[in-house]
């Protein structure tokens, strides 16, 4: 399909609509009208057609069957980890990252983040999601690597640059073969980063500030990059109270919990675009009312914090108590995948099973923690997040005529049959994704990336790891009788 140009007007008919506006309006039988990159109505598909107002060459899709969401949000992944899938499977997080991870990682070289973020981009269009925020972009994987692969993909993205802060102080054991690289991973470069950058991408590259869990450094270097974050208006993103080790390391290196360390460095504060990613292990009464005040998110992942034995977030008393969550994927090697809708799934079932209360997580709320929770987290939700008339044109066409989601109907859904948000939450999962719409153009149709190859992406992604295995003289222990 060629690129749509700016006036075409594409309709998309015949569809059940999910839109996340703030009355949580769900359209039967509804068309959306994009012109451009724009919504420029939502409505019942007979009164679309009828009203004589679109024009005469205007495309029409048939969405029958199909289920729209708004673009889902991805609080917390790593694009340049796709290339490590599969290298770190059944160890906790501090073998995972000292043994495996950022030895890797301090071995990419030349384009392997650019192939590596088109793998991960790939896979995410793939399955829905249209804006994600990089956790923690290393030097080795190079910034201008992954703008590339967002700028040729089409997706949406907040790319964290990481900004290191060494830690030759600390007495947690742990070794990060990316330190050779602190030179380079400074608040200098990220500004450097951001002048370049930001806003790039027709709009569609934001860049972000990237910070990893203190472990024993300076707090003062901490609190100089909060200090450089207030003055630009940068957004942060940091990894936080993960593990249990973690928890401590706070309290025995800076005398306070996790969030309390955030605030008094100013890392979160009022106004302030801020994503905490994990949050498994808070001083509870402390710092849930901290988060509150401040209005930073916690960005939940369920599936990396369970594969690699961190715990379970206490998800329902944080949204009990105010406080903004969202979802976020982690990484290919701790996660195996990055299918948003796979995270919303375990989410809902994960919290039920630990509270022995089925639904404490609303299905609905868990779409909007994936969608426009998502959106207002990143400061992008005047824009996106929800369906609505004059919001950006990014959303997901479900195919819900599938053995996986029969026998739901939408015909059958007014006298109580069938509920549209449950079957996407608990029945879909990627392969339900048939369209992906992004700032209006048409980015998947018919389950197939239209503008690259997938076999291509695949097999660079072979090659790049194979390389990167080579370099680093990385060569795990053998989990299996092979013969």
């Amino acid at each position: 399909m060629t690129v749509k140009t700016p006036s075409e007007v594409v309709v998309f008919t015949h569809a059940t609509i999910i839109t996340q506006d703030p009355q949580r309006t769900i359209w039967l039988d509804a068309t959306i009208v994009v012109q451009g990159d724009r919504i420029i109505a939502i409505e019942k598909t007979s009164q679309i057609v009828s009203s004589g107002t679109l024009p005469s060459d205007a495309r029409f899709v048939d969405c029958s069957g199909r289920i729209i969401i708004p673009g889902l949000v991805n609080t917390h992944a790593h694009a340049a980890q796709s290339l490590l899938r599969g290298l770190a499977e059944d160890v906790p997080l501090h073998s995972w990252l000292c043994d495996v991870i950022w030895p890797l990682e301090a071995h990419f070289d030349g384009k392997d983040g650019y192939l590596a973020a088109r793998l991960t981009i790939a896979e995410m269009l793939k399955s829905g999601t249209t804006c994600f925020l990089e956790a923690m972009l290393t030097h080795r994987s190079g910034f201008d690597n992954v703008a590339r692969a967002v700028e040729e993909m089409g997706i949406r993205a907040c790319l964290g640059k990481l900004v290191k802060m060494t830690e030759p102080d600390s007495n947690d054991g742990l070794s990060d073969a990316r330190d050779r690289d602190a030179a380079h991973m400074s608040m200098d470069t990220m500004l450097a980063a951001h002048a370049k950058y930001h806003e790039s991408c027709e709009g569609r590259l934001q860049v972000w500030v990237a910070l990893g869990t203190p472990r024993g450094s300076s707090e003062d270097a901490y609190r100089a990059a909060g200090a450089v974050c207030e003055t630009h208006g940068l957004g942060i993103t940091m990894h936080c109270a993960e593990t249990p080790k973690d928890r401590l390391l706070y309290h025995e290196a800076y005398g306070c919990s996790p969030v309390e360390f955030c605030k008094r460095t100013k890392l979160i504060s009022s106004g302030r675009k801020a994503v905490l990613a994990h949050m498994v292990n808070l001083d509870i009464e402390t710092d849930l009312a901290l988060l509150r005040e401040t209005g930073a998110t916690v960005s939940h992942n369920p599936a990396s914090n369970c594969k690699l034995a961190s715990g379970i977030a206490a998800i329902p008393q944080v949204l009990e108590a105010g406080v903004r969550v969202t979802l976020g994927t982690d990484g290919a090697p701790c996660n195996n995948t990055y299918d948003m809708l796979q995270e919303i799934r375990l989410a809902g079932l994960l919290h039920s099973g630990v509270q022995k209360k089925a639904g404490i997580l609303p299905a609905e709320d868990l779409l909007a923690m994936a969608t426009i929770r998502g959106a207002e987290a990143l400061g992008l939700d005047k824009d996106i997040g929800s369906l609505e008339v004059g919001k950006k044109a990014d959303f997901v066409i479900l195919d819900v005529t599938t053995l996986g989601c029969a026998p739901f109907d939408a015909a059958q859904v007014l006298d109580g049959g069938f509920d549209p948000v449950t079957t996407v939450v608990y029945s879909c999962t990627g392969a339900n994704v048939e369209s992906v719409v992004v700032d209006g153009q048409v980015l998947v149709e018919n389950r197939v990336l239209l503008h690259v190859s997938e076999q291509d992406i695949i097999e660079d992604a072979k090659l790049a790891i194979q390389r990167i295995r080579a370099r680093s003289g990385f060569r795990g222990a053998a989990l299996r009788n092979y013969r």
